[in-house]
């Protein structure tokens, strides 16, 4: 996997595949907390269909994660240091527009930067509802970041919290690097997004049974002309359903096709 270094120095890996021509504006995608590439968009068959639709597609592995540099000062990861990533991103391909794609902690960045850099001409998100509206981000409702990192410090998933088990189970399944998810939790913060900035098409989808998604309604509401998609299952279910990938390849073909 290519690598480079971003606006502070830290190495971040990416994955690039490309097109068959249909589409020229490059779909760019950000996973969610404790997972990578592969977890988040490979193996439930995202980057398949987005390949199969003639879409070039890059993933990025998020600071903390993958085989991206693992910090463990939490001063890395705080405030918009991981949306600055992916503008840096666009900056090494030399892009000069990009549909944008984040689920979880990727839909918080990809939101951060579709607010702030004209590059990004066509947005969605997934695994975010309300939380971004009234939080700026994760939905503290739920779980807050004390929680997840207290679960990645614990001694064991029995020992974690419930409310932060989950993500301690997926960043053990992953052979993630826990102290530096602790550090990303504790130092990428919630803080208000500036939602009526974002003028693009945009794509709301939410599993039906995530609570990490909740009233997704209102976030699609937040954000001028944005279309909202349901979809089965919950915060770790929703993008492996098949609805996901095709809800995902046909607004991006048919924004494409603006």
């Amino acid at each position: 996997m290519p690598t480079f270094t971003s606006f502070d120095g830290v190495q971040l890996s990416y994955t690039r595949w490309e097109g068959m021509g249909r589409h020229p504006r490059p779909v760019v995608l950000q996973h969610g907390f404790a997972a990578d590439t592969n977890a988040n968009w490979i193996a439930p068959g995202v980057v398949a269909a987005l390949r199969d639709a003639g879409f070039t597609v890059i993933s990025l592995d998020a600071r903390g994660h993958g085989r991206s540099e693992k910090p463990h000062d939490e001063a890395s990861y705080s405030g918009d240091a991981m949306a600055y990533d992916v503008s840096a991103l666009l900056d090494e391909l030399r892009l000069d527009e990009v549909s944008l794609v984040g689920y979880s902690l990727g839909a918080i960045i990809a939101l951060t930067v579709a607010a702030t850099d004209k590059r990004v001409r066509c947005l969605a998100t997934g695994g975010v509802g309300a939380g971004i509206v009234d939080f700026g981000g994760v939905d503290t409702r739920v779980v807050t970041p004390e929680v997840i990192s207290e679960a990645m410090l614990a001694d064991s998933v029995e020992a974690a919290p419930p409310a932060g088990a989950p993500f301690r189970m997926l960043a053990d399944a992953l052979g993630g690097d826990r102290f530096a998810l602790a550090a990303l939790a504790r130092g990428a913060r919630n803080k208000p997004i500036d939602l009526s900035a974002i003028a693009v098409p945009t794509l709301v989808l939410a599993g039906e049974a995530d609570p990490l998604a909740a009233q997704p309604e209102r976030l699609a509401a937040a954000i001028a002309g944005a279309r909202l998609v349901r979809v089965p299952g919950d915060h770790l279910a929703a993008v492996m359903s098949p609805a996901f990938a095709e809800a995902l390849t046909t607004f991006l073909a048919t924004s494409h096709a603006l």
